[in-house]
């Protein structure tokens, strides 16, 4: 079912190698990454705001969220500042989720340069380590209530309860679990166990969860085998504190724009006109505030 509405895409990544302070590691012609496969197919030399806009006219974005994407580069700050010059440019992307070393002896002074910028809306320190239990990264972490800033997280299933954890201590900040928190395996153990993670993870009230990502879990992905992550995640979340967003030009590996936005219209095609429209765009707005959306106000 093709769902004709705006569509608010949480979850896409930019990028640019003639910038000259500007790094993309991961995009390196020698990078490897075993849960994506070969990605040769997107490590082009450049994909910004304009490639996105020619590649998704037909389905009508109306807001787009990018997450951090330029790993490598000596000041995170400089790719917050390159994207407000492209929504400046030309109105993308709406919602900058920068990256900042939540840790570091610098955190306070990176949150604040990163704040001049007015698209800023959330910080993500994507990391696999001890994070979530070290001293110095629970007082970066505790500064993002002073900017209103959503925490934009990638969890290991294992990692899951200390992050409910830390929501409860913190309840004044909202975090989003990205990639309907990224189900890397697909046996039934596992499947338990994620869905009783998650379950812990939507029981703190100051939780939203990002539906996204999932070819890279499932390279052959179908609307029926996407289809029980997807609904679980509404489940357990509701139409209130649930989106959607494409993982977009990573996810292109596995499929098309269209494809991957008509499998999640097709799978919430039987929900009301008011869910359809809360997990199309009017959540992801009002969490990101995006739009006339700017009290923020969806809890």
């Amino acid at each position: 079912m093709l769902i004709r509405r705006p569509f608010t895409d949480t979850h896409v990544h930019f990028h640019d190698f003639s910038h000259p302070e500007l790094r993309w590691d991961w995009l390196a012609a020698d990078a490897t990454d075993p849960e994506l496969g070969n990605y040769d197919a997107i490590k082009t030399r450049r994909y910004i705001a304009e490639d996105f806009l020619a590649e998704t006219r037909f389905r009508d974005v109306r807001h787009v969220v990018h997450v951090q994407a330029a790993i490598g580069s000596a000041d995170p700050v400089a790719e917050t500042e390159w994207l407000q010059e492209s929504a400046d440019r030309c109105g993308v992307p709406h919602g900058i989720i920068a990256y900042t070393d939540l840790a570091a002896a610098d955190c306070a002074d990176t949150l604040a340069r990163h704040a001049r910028f007015p698209n800023l809306r959330g910080i993500r320190d994507l990391r696999y380590d001890g994070y979530l239990s070290d001293a110095a990264w629970q007082q970066g972490f505790a500064m993002l209530a002073d900017y209103g800033l959503v925490f934009c997280d990638d969890p290991l299933v294992e990692h899951m309860a200390a992050l409910a954890a830390l929501a409860k201590r913190h309840p004044g900040i909202t975090i989003c679990i990205d990639h309907a928190g990224y189900p890397r395996e697909r046996g039934a153990t596992y499947v338990r166990r994620w869905r009783a993670e998650m379950k812990r993870l939507a029981d703190c009230e100051n939780t939203v969860v990002k539906i996204s990502g999932l070819g890279m879990g499932d390279h052959r992905w179908s609307p029926e085998s996407i289809r029980p992550w997807v609904l679980a995640c509404i489940e357990l979340w509701g139409t209130n504190r649930a989106f959607f967003g494409t993982n977009w030009p990573v996810d292109r590996l596995y499929s098309s724009y269209c494809d991957v936005v008509e499998a999640y219209g097709q799978i919430i095609e039987d929900f009301t006109d008011a869910e359809i429209a809360a997990l199309w765009s009017g959540t992801a707005d009002r969490v990101f505030k995006l739009g006339g959306a700017a009290d923020g106000s969806w809890r």
